[in-house]
This record gives C-alpha cells, structure tokens and sequence, in this order.
C-alpha cells in the first residue's frame, strides 16, 4: 500500500522534576541541600531513511510523544535524560505544522535529521538554591513540558524523470522493459493506482531514475481520476516525458490536453523541460505513418516500442543527454548533444523519429 501524506501529533518528553534531599554533615544545617536536578525530557526526531519508499507506518498510529526525563534523585545525582523518539519517512518527505502552515523542512537525504517537537527541560534541585543566607532550601522546580504541535507529512518522490500520459499509455509497460520495476501491466484503464519508481542503468555505470503516476484525464487538475492526486511526485523531476500511443484516434488532442492539465495543476510544471514519445508503434504497419504532433516546446520527439525493444536505446540514450545539461541552458541548445537520426527538433513533424523507427525494425 502507497501512502503519500498522513498528518501526526507529536510531543515532547516532560523533564524531571528537581529533588528536595539533605546529606548528613556535621556543623552544617540539615546536613546541607543535595537534590539533584531532573533530566531533560526526549524529543521527537524526524530522520530520512533511503530504505524507505511510503508513509504507510503513520497510518496505524496518529500520536508520538518522547519518552519524559527521570527525577532527580539526593546525593546531587541528576536524573537520566529522556531518550528521543525517532520517527523514520523516505527521502521527499515535506514537514509542515498544520497550526501556522510553516514548512519545517524537508527531507532529501538519508541520514537528515529534523527536531519538531524539544523535550521539556529538566527541573533543578534544592541544591542549586543554596546561597550564603539560604543554607537549606527546600524549593525545587517541576520539569517542564515538551513542544508539541500536529504536522503534516508529504512524500514527493525524487526521480529525473517524469512519465505522464492517460490511462493506457504504455507508461507501466516502459518502466517495465527499462529498469527491474514490475508495475501491474494490464488492457484496462487505471491499472497503475500508485506511482511507482525505476531505476533506468545505461553502459559506462550511468544511470538515472524514472517515475511513473497512475494515468491523466481531463480535469484531473479537479480531482477526477487519480492524477490529481500523484500529480506531485513529478514536481521534483528534471524533464517530463509526455507519452503518447500511435493508436489514439487524436494524438495531437490528447497531447495538447495533458499539457493543460499540467498547467492548471502548477504552472512551474507547465515550463518544465518535456519531450514526446509515441507509445505502441509496433501496432504500426510499414503502410501506416506515424502520428505528428506539433509539439514547439518539446526539446524532443521519439517513436518507441516498449514491448518489441524499437527505439528504446535512443530515447534513454536522449533522455540520459538531456539530464547532463545545466537547468538554465539556453533552449534553443538542448538537442545539440543529440544524434540527428535519432530526434526530430522540437515542434518537428517527427519524420527524423519516424525513419529512425523503421531503420531499426529492418533485419
């Protein structure tokens, strides 16, 4: 089960209290003050462990409090601090307080640690009241409580790239035959109801990660369908690949659509760097062209066959490119560091792609 955002209290150990206690001495009154003071309450600790992929743990149990300080004790022995309560999330993870609507932090490292709820400090003892007049105080302090607050939890998954397409894209299908992912693969609509992550390996060690959301429909910037709600697991992603089947019965449509259900979602999404690739086209004929799609934003287009291996090397191999180059390249460069067989320039009529696609299919 994928879970994506959950909302948790969380608290604060209290601090011990401070000890009222005396020590046998001669000449000195009530033997002198020797309360110890209480240890400091534990804190809550959010940490980003790499080995995790889901917030699934915070759905069983909603309230986290530290463990709280022990009591100071006589003979000026302070009592032991509280231990601090480790709450483990994957890397993505975005804390905000629900109160005030602040973003605590984020976490996208294993290893990060961020404190949401201080222990309560501990109480002091008698004895740190005794002063030249005041020789056996009794007064000692109660510890203190812990911060608490209720923050909200949101995964956003760190991938480089983004695959985005309606239901039956042949999204899962890519992942599939790229990285060692096992989406559900299926002839209906919606079979993808969670993102799901790969990790695509090229030669010479590279390697980069893929992220592939349940499909898009129109007004899915509403709520409708389920890609509203994964929608930001692409946010963090370099460059989108927007996919397309040969066999829809408007690409150009459904193209255009997607790109406007990106832009009514985040318009931080609507620039960011896409290209194109057509789904399916071993269900081409050699009569049947492939689809055009005017596409002047895209740095590229590709024709791919995911389940007959046609055109795939290009287009890992373009999109591995394209992650080399700096976000803030000039656009009109992007595609120079691209063989010209194996794209067509951006808004294109995808005839480089196409040749390309039948060049491989030959014997």
């Amino acid at each position: 089960m994928f879970v994506d955002s959950v909302t948790i209290r969380v608290a604060g150990g209290v601090g011990g209290s401070g000890a009222e206690a005396f020590r046998r001495e001669s000449g000195v009154p009530r033997g002198g003050p020797s309360g110890g003071d209480g240890g400091d309450g534990g804190s809550v600790v959010i940490i980003c462990d790499g080995q995790l992929s889901t917030l699934l743990d915070f759905r069983y149990s909603s309230e986290y409090r530290a463990p709280r300080g022990a009591h100071g004790e006589g003979s000026n022995r302070t009592g032991k601090q509280g231990a601090d309560m480790e709450l483990r999330v994957p890397p993505g993870t975005i804390v905000r307080d629900t109160g005030s609507d602040e973003v605590l932090g984020e976490l996208l490292e294993d290893g990060q640690r961020l404190v949401v709820a201080r222990g309560g400090r501990g109480g002091r003892g008698n004895a740190r009241f005794a002063t030249a007049t005041r020789q056996a105080p009794t007064h000692w302090e109660p510890g203190e409580e812990g911060g608490s607050r209720t923050v909200e939890l949101t995964l956003k998954l760190i991938a480089d790239v983004g695959l985005v397409g309606e239901p039956n894209a042949g999204k899962s299908t890519f992942l599939a035959s790229v990285s060692a992912a096992r989406p559900k693969v299926a002839d209906y609509p919606f079979t993808t109801l969670t993102p799901q992550l790969g990790v695509v390996r090229l030669s010479d060690f590279r390697s980069f990660v893929l992220a592939d959301i349940p499909g898009i429909i129109e007004g899915a910037h509403e709520g409708r369908g389920l890609g509203h709600q994964f929608l930001q697991h692409i946010e963090r992603t370099r460059t989108l690949a927007i996919l397309v089947p040969v066999d829809d019965p408007a690409p150009q449509e459904t193209y255009d659509r997607l790109r406007e259900e990106l832009a009514r979602y985040s318009s931080e999404l609507a620039t960011r760097p896409h290209c194109v690739v057509l789904t399916k086209t071993d269900l081409l004929s050699l009569e049947d062209p492939a689809p055009r799609i005017e596409a002047p934003e895209a740095w590229a287009q590709f024709a791919v066959s995911a389940v007959a291996r046609i055109g795939m090397d290009a287009l890992l191999e373009g999109l591995w490119q394209r992650l080399r180059l700096p976000t803030a390249e000039d656009p009109d460069s992007r595609d120079s560091t691209l063989p010209a067989s194996q794209v067509s320039p951006a808004g294109g009529s995808g005839e480089a792609a196409e040749e390309a696609w039948w060049d491989a299919a030959e014997p």
